[in-house]
């Protein structure tokens, strides 16, 4: 392929909005240009690199014996409603309503389809279990789109579901399938972490995500420093903090201080002169229609999966100005948990907090906080309503199992879920038995970004100069940089591009007019793995320079022997990705 037939509008200046190096490469690269806030059209390069990344997915998707579908993305908000997802998603679920008043959802995920599907089409156990999967387009509204196409709104994504009998056929397609993952990603050449993860909105009873570790991430891995145990930030445990006696517990009497306008952690800490973790931060949720106190250290913050996960079956959400007035009697950043506990369906308490001997909380009147608040003696610490329990996220200096916990960024490329019945029993995937009883089938869902394997794979493989691309998801493998205009250069290239090329090596010819300089500086801005440089002073003594975008050394190579050299050298790249 000539370079001068190819679209590829290389810049040099970093992109104002761009974030992350893979965003900035990306535009820079003109692998891709910015249509509108989180939606991007791939250009010729970037194609070539997400269809190389489909291809390695397909292969191996449709080695499991998974079969590939491809379902609408505009979707009736009637199945949504069925398994209550259009709550959950909220206004990440972009709708729109037809010309018939039909509400429809652009699909940010498949398995209500998927289910529908499953539902209209299995009547027998004999048919079980099967593995369905697409690559397409989905959709979410996300509020603040950034780090290219790491958060955007528009992306590719694969998503296999599969449907089984009874819990250990899905255990086994579900090994299966992060057996593969483990393949993809490695024939993708990227480094990832498989770490436990909670489920989300997707539900569910196990999930395993492959994370690759970049700090320019926005997932965050928690680790044990023995690398026994690992986990994503949502679903990471840690050790209970003893609950002290009340012996321990400061006996000063509670005193409401005036704090008129203070309303914020920071800014109480501020005025009172005191710190975050001598607070208690409360939380008012609505979990349905139950109205739910969480009480956490200042200086920590909640974890909505763990607080979903301790309210099953509920829609979770931050309680309204109206309803904490109503319950409190004051005005929002003024609530405590003193008198409230009563008042409320459930009261859920961080183990952290409830190991503090007092502390400083909202005396549930406007511009007042109560200081040498006790626990268990000015609210309860147990009781029918009241939990003590895990509901914060993890932070320095916690433990787990006794093992220092560590924290390092990733990006998410891939996550496996066990779902269950959750889906299937809502819509209704029922199949006769060998007894011939009715029964609802089990599910498992297992999905993979696409457009994300390749910004990770820029993410960790770049430098100064630009890209350096695995071999693997390169949009080509070769490049051959002419030196010059001379008909023996030129002829030289030609012959040398053409043997590649019939050789099945994808290579791309740099036949522009243009300096040196201006060949090298885009060859490495593209990062393709192998460029072949021809020059006047190399030709004449019948040589060729041949060099790994990875590398600083240049080989010096015999003409004749340079084709076979770059075959042999293309071939060793590719056999160090195998799985």
């Amino acid at each position: 392929m000539k370079y001068s037939k190819l679209l590829i509008p290389t810049v040099k200046e970093v992109p104002a909005d761009a974030e992350i190096t893979s965003h900035q490469l990306m535009i820079r690269a003109g692998l891709m240009r910015k249509l509108a806030s989180g939606t991007y059209t791939y250009l010729p390069l970037g194609f070539r690199c997400l269809s190389k990344v489909i291809n390695i997915v397909r292969e191996e998707m449709n080695r499991t014996g998974a079969q590939e579908i491809l379902m609408p993305a505009v979707q009736p908000i009637e199945l949504w409603q069925k398994t209550g997802r259009d709550v959950d998603y909220g206004e990440t679920m972009a709708k729109f309503t037809d010309r018939h008043n039909r509400v429809n959802v652009l699909a940010p995920t498949a398995e209500e389809v998927v289910t529908f599907v499953a539902a209209n089409e299995l009547n027998s156990y004999k048919q079980l279990p099967f593995n369905i999967y697409q690559i397409s387009f989905k959709f979410r509204d996300e509020f603040r789109p950034r780090f290219g196409v790491l958060r955007s709104r528009e992306f590719i994504m694969k998503d296999s579901y599969s449907f089984h009998a009874d819990d250990e056929s899905l255990e086994q397609t579900y090994r299966v399938m992060y057996n593969t993952y483990c393949r993809i990603f490695k024939r993708c050449g990227l480094d990832y972490v498989i770490v436990e993860a909670e489920s989300g909105e997707m539900g569910g009873s196990g999930s395993h995500q492959f994370t690759i570790p970049c700090e320019s991430g926005e997932d965050v891995i928690v680790y044990t420093e023995d690398s026994r145990y690992a986990a994503n930030i949502e679903k990471a445990a840690v050790d209970p903090v003893p609950v002290i006696s009340s012996e321990a517990r400061n006996l000063l009497a509670p005193e409401d201080v005036h704090t008129p306008h203070v309303g914020s952690i920071e800014a109480v800490c501020e005025f009172l002169k005191t710190k975050p973790a001598d607070m208690i931060k409360t939380l008012v949720y609505k979990a349905g229609d139950d109205v739910v106190l969480v009480l956490i250290r200042g200086d920590h913050e909640v974890n909505p999966e763990k607080l979903n996960q301790l309210l099953p079956g509920k829609h979770v959400e931050l309680a309204d100005e109206a309803t904490i007035v109503k319950l409190t009697g004051s005005a929002v950043g003024f609530a405590g948990p003193v008198g409230l506990c009563d008042k409320v369906q459930t009261v859920l308490i961080d183990h952290a907090v409830a190991a503090m001997p007092a502390a400083i909380t909202g005396a549930n009147k406007t511009d007042y906080h109560t200081k040498n608040v006790v626990l268990g003696r000015d609210f309860p610490l147990a009781g029918d309503n009241v939990k003590v329990t895990d509901v914060r996220n993890a932070v320095e200096g916690d433990t787990l199992n006794g093992k220092k916990l560590l924290f390092k960024r990733g990006i998410e490329v891939g996550q496996v879920f066990k779902l269950g019945r959750k889906y299937s029993s809502k819509i209704g995937v029922k199949f006769l038995a060998e007894d011939g009883k009715e029964q609802i089938a089990t599910m498992g869902c297992y999905g993979i970004g696409i457009n994300r394997i390749v910004a990770s794979a820029i993410e960790t493989g770049n430098d100064a100069d630009g890209i350096i691309w695995p071999i693997s998801i390169a949009p080509f493998e070769v490049i051959i940089t002419p030196l010059g205009m001379d008909d023996d250069i030129t002829a030289t290239a030609e012959k040398i591009h053409n043997e590649l090329q019939q050789s099945g090596i994808e290579v791309l010819w740099d036949d522009r007019d243009a300096r040196g300089g201006v060949k090298f500086k885009d060859a490495d801005l593209l990062g393709i793995p192998v460029r072949i440089t021809i020059g006047k002073k190399s030709l004449a003594e019948d040589k060729v320079e041949i060099k790994l975008r990875s590398q600083q050394e240049k080989q010096t190579i015999e003409l004749v022997s340079a084709v076979k050299y770059t075959i042999d050298l293309v071939n060793e790249l590719k056999k160090k990705l195998k799985p």
